[in-house]
Formats: structure tokens, C-alpha cells, sequence
């Protein structure tokens, strides 16, 4: 029995996954195109068997702006998820709160591969990030560390809350005493930035570790969030939920750590915007 103190074993929430079904067309510019379906109940039926009972779909760039899938799986289980969307910066305030309303936590903007990065001072950038903010949604941001420098203050001055996908995407070079954690560490005291722990499968075991450390002690679990990134697209063969779940506790061995973690995600995707957000969606955008 999964234990409901600090030593328990796993998490309750996950806060990183990807669900997708062949009935949903891949983006002109996918760059990967999975052979196989991880429908909602796959993924709900991987958290129940490890004893973990929220989630949190991420949107998948894959589908470009095709949130369709994803927002049905939130109508159907409101309780135990929610999700991020991909959106154009053109959409209206109105439709942000819509989404808001309906599950959806945070707009996804997978910069990683961007040649050029937008003006965020600039419209549509600017409105879109206040309309994200008023309508008590953050940005789920993945961009290469070397990038955080310059992303990371021109988002937090837009007033708009960010969670970053992937460990920050350290490089190799950089690693976890780069410009780019430094920018990480300087932009959490600032109030609006989150980190999650996700895909560290992804990087090499020595620098995930590092990051890891350092996001915990400079950062603090109360700023840090943790994801399986399943169903692992392109890793399938190497890394299975049990896989994620056992780097997890090796990334970060204190199960008292784990357990603030923990909590920071359930508040942060479950609780915090239902007891704070007004009608509209707005409430105090520092939280």
C-alpha cells in the first residue's frame, strides 16, 4: 500500500506527459511521428498502477495547435487531470479564459528549436502574455538554456507565471553551472518561475544529477515540480513508467524532498487556481 506520509515511494502527481490516438494528424512539421497510440486511459491506467492519482497532459508539439484530444480528456476526468494547450498568440482573451475554465492550466511554447525567438515586448506577444496572466494561466516553456538569459526577464516582466519543461534544457557545455541555471536561480527569486524535473532520461545521468542538486538547493522544492515525460517518444525501448519513476528517486534521494515536490504540484496545477482565481480567472498573479 502506497504510503500517504513524506517516506512514501512516488509522487501522487505528474506533472508532465504526452497522450496522443492515430485519429489525431500530426503537425506538417512534427519532428517525430510515433508508430502507436497512448490514449488518456493508458496513461490513467500507468498512474494507477503506480499509485500516482493526478496528471498533467503537456501539450504535444507534434499536434501543433490541435488541442483537441486533449481537452477531451480533461471533459472526462476533471478530478485527476489537467493540461497545456498550444495556441496562437492571436487568440483572444476570451477564448483563454474559456480554456481556463475548462482544465486547461498553462499555454505550452516549444521554443527549442526556433531559429529566431519573437519580441516578447512587442505585439502579439505582449497582449498574449498579459491575457495568459489575467486569465491565470502560465507558460510552459521549453528553449534551450542558452537561451533562459534573455527569455527568462523579458517573461517575467509580462506579469505572466512560467514553468520550465525539461530541467531548464541544460546543455552538456553549460551544464548546472551555466549562464543558463544562473538565470534559473535568478528568475525563482523573483516569484514567478517553476521548474519541473521531467525527461531526465533525456540527459545524461551525471549532468540531470547535478541540475537536480542545484535546483533543490538554490531553488527549493517549492519551486520545483516533477514529470515522467511518458510515454518517453523515442526512448520507448529504454525507459518504461517504472523506469521514470526509479530516476526520479535517484535524481533526488530525499523522500522528504520528494514529498515538498509533491505537494508544490498539487497545489500549483489542482488547488491554487480554484481557491484564488476570480470568475474571471484573474487573482494575484505572484502566487
Amino acid at each position: 500500500m502506497v504510503e500517504a506520509t513524506a517516506e512514501r515511494a512516488v509522487p501522487i502527481v505528474d506533472g508532465h506527459a504526452h497522450i496522443f490516438t492515430r485519429a489525431v494528424p500530426f503537425a506538417a512539421d512534427a519532428h517525430s511521428r510515433p508508430a502507436y497510440e497512448y490514449p488518456v486511459e493508458a496513461y490513467r491506467a500507468d498512474l494507477a498502477r503506480h499509485g500516482l492519482t493526478h496528471g498533467v497532459i503537456a501539450a504535444a508539439s507534434l499536434y501543433g495547435e490541435n488541442n483537441s484530444y486533449t481537452l477531451e480528456a480533461l471533459a472526462a476526468y476533471p478530478a485527476m487531470l489537467r493540461g497545456t494547450v498550444i495556441v496562437s498568440p492571436e487568440t483572444t482573451s476570451g477564448a483563454l479564459r474559456d480554456l481556463a475554465g475548462r482544465g486547461v492550466v498553462g499555454v505550452r511554447l516549444v521554443w527549442r528549436r526556433l531559429t529566431a525567438l519573437p519580441d516578447l515586448t512587442a505585439d502579439p506577444w505582449r497582449t498574449h502574455l498579459r491575457n495568459l496572466a489575467d486569465a491565470g494561466l502560465h507558460v510552459e516553456l521549453l528553449a534551450g538554456g542558452d537561451r533562459l538569459p534573455a527569455l527568462l526577464p523579458a517573461l517575467a516582466n509580462s506579469g505572466v507565471r512560467v514553468v520550465l519543461d525539461h530541467f531548464g534544457a541544460p546543455s552538456a557545455v553549460q551544464g548546472a553551472n551555466g549562464e543558463g541555471m544562473d538565470a534559473i536561480v535568478r528568475a525563482v527569486a523573483g516569484g514567478r518561475l517553476w521548474v519541473k524535473l521531467s525527461a531526465g532520461y533525456r540527459l545524461p545521468f551525471a549532468l540531470a544529477r547535478a541540475c537536480a542538486a542545484r535546483l533543490t538547493a538554490e531553488a527549493g522544492p517549492e519551486r520545483l515540480l516533477w514529470g515522467s515525460d511518458a510515454p518517453f517518444v523515442n526512448h520507448e525501448a529504454n525507459v518504461d513508467y517504472a523506469g521514470g519513476l526509479a530516476l526520479y528517486r535517484r535524481l533526488v534521494p530525499d523522500a522528504r524532498t520528494r514529498a515538498a515536490i509533491d505537494a508544490t504540484a498539487l497545489e500549483f496545477f489542482f488547488h491554487e487556481r480554484s481557491q484564488e482565481n476570480g470568475p474571471q480567472g484573474q487573482g494575484d498573479r505572484d502566487r
